[in-house]
């Protein structure tokens, strides 16, 4: 018999800037300043390519430290029942609870989002973020009722065994149902498509470091640890 193959997105994978209450207050005095001038009203994403992707399991190439952002992905379903709010403004008074706001997620899967430490997450340009490999993705795909309450997670990072990282999802700034609400607003997300529910950073603003020779473990209850070793990237 076949061993199951690692899971890898079927789709397009969107990350998202800025949800945690941590990074949110800390770059908040900068929010007014050119260019933006205010705090942002939309979810901020970015995209993590195909290249990006690495299986559980599978050795990274890196081109010197990397920081490690820990988060959970929300993977579309093939369904049509869920019809998003016209403006993102209205996407709490269309979510009774987060069960079901959620109802066109297949799953939830845990992820490693990796990328060249830089100054701004606000603004981060691909290069950082979209190095082959870039995207650890967790063993398999969790059905909703298998993971409960995604809000009372928290996800663990640890680094050559070493906890280096809690990140609680009960400090989204956006939980899991507004979030896919909010971006459902301006776009529509495709069956197999991942949503990332954002990194939190540590007390200084940064991320856990790891670098060639490390092996990375991301955890959480109800979930296969996700696990990827990193080695020099070649010349």
């Amino acid at each position: 018999m076949n061993a199951t193959p690692p899971w890898l997105p079927q789709g397009t994978v969107y990350g998202s800037l800025l949800n945690f209450q941590r990074e949110y207050a800390l770059w908040a005095p900068r929010m007014a300043e050119p260019p933006y001038k205010a705090p942002p009203q939309a979810p901020v994403l970015y995209v993590k390519t195909a290249n990006t992707f690495a299986a559980h399991g599978a050795a990274i190439a890196v081109p010197g430290e990397v920081a490690v952002g820990a988060t959970l992905g929300l993977v579309k379903a093939n369904s049509d029942r869920f019809v998003p709010p016209a403006l993102s403004g209205q996407a709490q008074a269309a979510i009774e609870n987060e069960a079901s706001g959620l109802q066109v997620i297949a799953g939830v899967v845990l992820l490693a989002d990796l990328s060249l430490p830089h100054a701004s997450y606000y603004r981060p340009p691909i290069k950082f973020r979209n190095r082959d490999g870039f995207l650890g993705c967790g063993p398999a795909c969790v059905p909703l009722a298998a993971v409960g309450d995604v809000g009372a997670l928290k996800i663990t990072v640890r680094i050559n065994g070493e906890l280096r990282q809690t990140v609680d999802l009960s400090t989204l700034v956006r939980d899991a149902a507004t979030l896919l609400a909010d971006v459902e607003a301006f776009m529509t997300l495709q069956p197999g498509d991942v949503l990332m529910l954002g990194t939190d950073c540590l007390d200084d603003g940064t991320r856990p470091r790891a670098k060639a020779g490390d092996r990375i473990e991301v955890s959480a209850p109800g979930f296969a640890p996700l696990v990827n070793t990193l080695v020099e990237e070649a010349a």
